[in-house]
Formats: C-alpha cells, structure tokens, sequence
C-alpha cells in the first residue's frame, strides 16, 4: 500500500447495496427472477437501472430505503452477454455455489440436493433486494420497483424471502448483529472497529486497486467496473437446539451465558469478551463507538479471554497472526433475520423456518468469501487445532482455553443448515445500462 494513491470511488456508479450498513431497525426482501425472453431480460435491466439507488444517494427522500439488483452467471447468458465477456468472470462464479459445495462444507444436510427450490439452480438469474426502515416502507418499495419488471411476460418471479431486524438487533440465537463493518478507502463510510486502517476499495468494488495493488477487470471495462461480486446464502438456525445445548452443558444459567459468550466471541449484547472478558456489559454492547475497537495479538494472543475457535474470531481474526493475512480475506458481511423468532425460554422446536438471509459483498470470491468459508470457519488448522469447526455454524467439538484445566465441549451438533444460495455479481449502475443495450 506504501505510495498507492488513496482511491477515488465513483459512488454515482456503484449500487447503494454494495456498500452501505444497513440501518436499525429495517425490513428487506429478496425476489428471484428468471429471464425467458432475452429481450424482456435487457428491457428489465434498463428499466432497473432507473430504479436501483446509487451510492452517492445517501440524502434520498426516501432515506434508508434502497432497491438493489444482482445477476447470476446463467443470469448474465440469458441476456446474450459474449461469451468473451463471461469468460472473463471470476471461475468460482463461473461454476456457482451449488458446484462450489464441497468446499463450503455444504455437505450432508446442507448439500445442494436438498436446498430450497430454486435456490442452486440455473433457472435462478436475477436477485432483487429491496430494503427499507419497516413493513410498509418496504411494500412501497417493492412497488417502486415493480413497474421495472410488470407486464414483462418473458420475466417470472420464482421465489422471495421476507426479511427483518428486530429493534433490539439480535439475531435467532440472541446476539446482537451487525456490528463489524470495515472501511472502505474512497466511500466516505466509517468502518466500525477505529484500530483498523480503511481497506483499499479494490478489496470490495472492482476497477480499483486492492491491497496487493492488483486490478480486478472484467471486458468490456464498463461490464466490470463499479461492480461487485455478491454472495447470497440462506441459513436455517435449530435455535431450540442451541438453547437446549448450552443448558444441558452448563452448571447454571451464568454459566450457560458465559458459554454462550465463548462460542460467540461476544455477549449476546454484542460487548466482546475481548473488551469485557468476566461478566456482560449491555451498555458496551449498544455502543457502535466501542464495541467493536478491540484486536487479539497483543493483549489475547492464545486465545484465553476470546478462543481462537469462536465464530468472530474466526471469521476475522483482526491482527492475529494466523493462515494468510487477514486483511487480505476481508468481507463486507450482513445478516437479516427471516422466519418467527422462537418465544424466550422455549426449548422445543415449534417447526416454523428461521435463520438469516447472509450477504457477503467483495471482489474476490476465491481469497475473500472461499477462503474464510473453509479455511476458518470449516477447519482449526490455523490456530493450531486440527479439523476443529466453528460452533456456531459447524459440528464437533470446542475448546476454550482456560487455567488452569481447559474446557471442552463434546459433540455439538449443527445448529445451522444451508437451504440454498446463489454466486452473484451486482454491476455498477453504467453496467446495467450496458447490459439493457446490449444486442445480438
């Protein structure tokens, strides 16, 4: 980075979705489209490109409200884009996520075989997001946006998933979510952890330069820049499971939050273990300011305030000297509830489908979303403990360092199952025209 010129984004360009924290509390929703008329496809994303909101467009009279457009490979073919221009895609989209499976660990019950239809398939090619501060500003949203694809016969919509966030902005299991967001150079967006230095806008958007100085293109320039690639999982949680875990493996309801903590990284107030290691602090855990300016290598290097096995530690390892460098598998990561939340204290499962929709935005698949995926999350080598999963999102066992006897726990089972996903690209609005123009 030494002597790199500090970027300049063209946020008028870049979709609103790629970059921008959500805000608190909101509604979203996600529709699937499939493309049967190349003609109508082209027209849909002319008309989108009127309707997607910018990144520049923070002072809408719509305020946080925003609409966002992604494409799937198959997506891209079905609109007669050159084959020239798809070979020029990263390989992973190329093939897909459900192709991709045995390298997420999306094996078992989370194989392909048995995700949401059509989650995973071809006949997936346009992924619409529509988010807003609540119910009625997202309908009117997706009203907004549906004259875009309405009376467009060779346009189907095939699937949608409603998606909230609570106003106490936990997820399923309980934890507050959405806390970590990096800065990205040039987007004028702070990140949230003040000891991390803002990344370079070539991690997250292509077209620009990223952290080894190197250039993601796609041809023509004006397919690929501003772009950004998208990835989109849905994530059933067996949140009576993990409630009926942590009682039946804790001496007494302070225990079981302590181990709840362990497994997570923070208390389910969102206050780290790196910053409150011994009881919860709600007040820390509320404060965007606070809790999340922490690292691990000087002060908690093996682990025994936050074990190097949880799930924040693993997903970013921050300053920890470990497998790769950190910030070179970066993500921008949200998560949005979907489904009932299960009341408080049940421990019975009352068959209702809930989780989170995940979104992962960067311009390198491979070395960002695939490599944290199986590297960290489905594997302990890294920190020195074999095959270890995660615990939240894996099996097996866990360890948490303690003196002067550690503490393991045995046999967790999976809490959360994939129901399906898709590798999506989100072009820049130029892009959009592009693809709207483009002819046989």
């Amino acid at each position: 980075m030494i002597g790199q010129a500090r970027a300049v984004l063209e946020l008028d360009d870049i979709q609103r979705g790629a970059l921008s924290p959500r805000p608190s509390p909101y509604a979203a929703t996600y529709i699937l489209f499939r493309v049967d008329e190349r003609a109508h496809g082209r027209e849909l994303m002319r008309r989108l490109s009127a309707v997607v909101t910018s990144a520049a467009d923070t002072t809408s009279p719509l305020g946080e409200t925003w609409v966002s457009v992604a494409l799937t490979y198959h997506g891209l073919g079905a609109l007669g884009v050159p084959r020239e221009s798809l070979d020029t895609f990263s390989w992973e989209f190329r093939q897909g996520m459900a192709a991709r499976a045995p390298a997420l660990g999306d094996v078992g019950e989370s194989a392909p075989a048995n995700w949401e239809a059509p989650l995973g398939t071809p006949e997936v090619h346009v992924v619409l997001v529509a988010l807003a501060p609540d119910g009625a500003q997202l309908e009117a949203a997706v009203d907004r946006a549906r004259p875009a694809y309405h009376a467009l016969p060779g346009i189907t919509a095939i699937w949608r998933q409603d998606c909230h966030a609570l106003p106490t902005e936990t997820e399923p299991f309980g934890y507050r979510d959405g806390i970590s967001h990096p800065a990205v150079e040039g987007s004028g967006i702070a990140g949230s952890n003040k000891l991390e230095t803002p990344l370079r806008a070539g991690e997250f958007v292509l077209g620009y330069p990223d952290e080894l100085g190197g250039l993601q293109r796609l041809e023509p320039e004006v397919l690929g820049r501003n772009g950004s690639y998208v990835v989109f999982r849905k994530l059933h949680q067996r949140v009576a499971a993990f409630r009926r875990y942590l009682r039946d493996n804790a001496t007494d309801p302070a225990d079981e939050e302590w181990l709840a903590a362990k497994i997570m990284g923070r208390w389910r107030s969102g206050a780290p273990l790196a910053l409150s290691p011994d009881h919860d602090d709600p007040g820390l855990g509320a404060d965007p300011y606070r809790n999340n300016g922490f690292g691990y290598e000087r002060d908690d290097p093996a682990g025994f305030t936050t074990p190097g096995g949880c799930h924040i530690r693993r997903g970013n390892p921050r300053d920890a000297a470990v497998a790769g460098v950190p910030r070179l598998h970066r993500m921008i990561r949200r998560g949005t509830a979907y489904g009932p939340p299960l009341p408080e204290g049940t421990l019975e499962d009352d068959g209702a489908d809930r989780g989170l929709m995940f979104a992962f935005v960067g311009a390198h698949l491979g070395r960002q979303f695939e490599f944290v995926q199986s590297e960290w999350m489905n594997d302990g080598v890294f920190f020195g403990a074999g095959d270890a999963r995660d615990p939240v999102t894996g099996s097996g066992d866990f360890t948490i360092p303690r003196r002067p006897l550690r503490r393991c726990l045995r046999g967790l089972p999976r809490f959360v199952v994939t129901r399906g996903g898709e590798y999506c690209f989100m072009p820049s609005l130029s892009a959009l025209r592009w693809l709207g123009d483009l002819e046989d």
